[in-house]
């Protein structure tokens, strides 16, 4: 049993040993997703990478290659990577890009929409038949806890914690900061808010880079 100030179950303690319980599956999670997806697109000639970029250009539309990799969280070069070998095998192409002439945009042909389609539908199916019985509701709040954890930690990612530290120090906020209070900082304010559904790291997939 914990103290009785507020230690105990339901305690904030109790939560963040949860929270580090989440934090500790997300990883392995994510390497099994990997693995499931790449074994989906074995026939395909895609990568798991490039399903994540397709993914992502299904989801948002036509996107210049630095824009790609913000909304994925990821360095630039892996992603340029991805597209110049979807381009390759005919999934993307680009086109000119009114707002800057030097970065063109990326999207997808006919036969890359068609793909991810497809594997998108054959996930979905295998979704509904192996989850059917998490309740909806539970969905929604663990989307909730993934994008509060997603901004958190790219807070300390890029070094604001000690800002916001600095400026509790001096006493004109308090340590959660204007972020917490009206959302303006949050995910679908930020350039790097697509979802922070994360993509493969550089895997090895059919003897090339999963790059």
């Amino acid at each position: 049993m914990r103290d009785a100030e507020g230690e105990g179950a339901g305690g904030p303690a109790a939560t963040e040993d949860l929270l580090y319980d989440i934090i500790r599956r997300l990883w392995p999670l994510h390497r099994t997703v990997v693995r499931a997806v790449e074994r989906e697109l074995a026939d395909t000639g895609m990568t798991a990478g490039e399903h994540a970029l397709l993914d992502a250009l299904r989801t948002e539309g036509p996107r210049t290659v630095p824009q790609l990799a913000r909304s994925m969280g990821l360095d630039r070069q892996p992603v340029q990577r991805w597209v110049n070998h979807a381009a390759e095998l005919g999934l993307v192409v680009t086109a000119p890009n009114p707002a800057h002439r030097r970065s063109p945009l990326i999207r997808l042909t006919g036969d890359g929409t068609a793909a991810i389609r497809g594997v998108q539908q054959f996930e979905a199916t295998e979704l509904r038949q192996r989850l059917a019985d998490l309740p909806a509701e539970d969905v929604r709040t663990a989307l909730h806890v993934l994008d509060r954890l997603g901004e958190e930690f790219r807070h300390l990612a890029n070094g604001s914690r000690v800002q916001r530290e600095e400026t509790d120090s001096q006493g004109s906020r308090d340590s959660r900061g204007s972020e917490g209070s009206n959302g303006s900082n949050r995910r679908h304010g930020s350039a790097e808010g697509h979802d922070d559904r994360p993509a493969p790291p550089p895997l090895m997939h059919k003897g090339r880079s999963g790059e």
